[in-house]
């Protein structure tokens, strides 16, 4: 179940930028059926306060500019916003320091997004390799990715079984399976999500690089969702 008519039509527009963040990677990653957390792309205030009350309080606002890659190195990160009026002084204020930081960033709006629930956060993401093609990644995710390094590498396609021992070779995959009396996470969830994310990279070779951190994987039979993602063109 995917959309590969969608993505080449984002991928191939004529000027299209190289780099994708999260507002441009969402729709490409949906496109393959790989699960995304709640949320929209608003351009002031007023329309980021009223999506924000159509997804449900509480909300998530990210900045959305092609210059700003890494969200919380410039304050482009507000959480738990908890009603409209929030909504929009955060939105105003969020702009007015960014701006003083990065004057040069073209700002183009703000993503709103549901406010994540409880789960493990693991990073899932796609290298391309000039020798062995597609590099599927696997991981401890969130602020702990670079910190531990806890990832296992697999060349696309893979099988289920082939994806659930990548899983297994980490830190991660050890949290994901229950650890001293913690519930088992939603396998299944990122084994799929992996999987579409190999046929993603041998559908459209310009895709360079693809990182989803954290996708946040929920207990057992209640599925994963993507919480923040790039992509980059070759």
């Amino acid at each position: 179940n995917v959309d590969r008519a969608l993505v080449e039509k984002i991928l191939r527009t004529p000027g299209a930028s190289k780099v994708f963040g999260e507002a441009e990677a969402r729709p490409i990653l949906a496109a393959y059926g790989i699960p995304m957390i709640k949320g929209g792309l608003a351009s002031n205030p007023v329309a980021a306060a009223k999506l924000a009350d159509e997804i449900g309080f509480p909300v998530v606002m990210k900045i959305v500019s092609p210059q700003i890659l890494h969200k919380s190195d410039v304050g482009g990160i507000y959480l738990n916003l908890q009603n409209e009026t929030e909504v929009m002084s955060a939105y105003e204020r969020m702009f007015i320091e960014i701006g003083r930081k990065m004057p040069e960033a073209k700002l183009e709006g703000v993503l709103i997004e549901q406010m994540a629930g409880g789960g493990q956060e693991v990073i899932v993401g796609m290298r391309r390799d000039a020798g062995f093609g597609p590099l599927l990644m696997f991981g401890l995710g969130g602020v702990y990715v670079e910190l531990f390094k806890d990832v296992s590498f697999r060349v696309a396609p893979i099988s289920e079984k082939e994806t659930l021992q990548m899983i297994s070779e980490t830190a991660a995959g050890k949290l994901l399976k229950g650890f001293r009396g913690s519930p088992a996470s939603d396998l299944d969830a990122v084994v799929s999500c992996i999987q579409r994310l190999g046929q993603l990279a041998l559908d459209f070779p310009e895709i360079a690089e693809v990182e989803v951190n954290p996708l946040l994987v929920h207990s057992r039979g209640e599925g994963a969702l993507v919480l923040d993602c790039r992509i980059i063109l070759s």
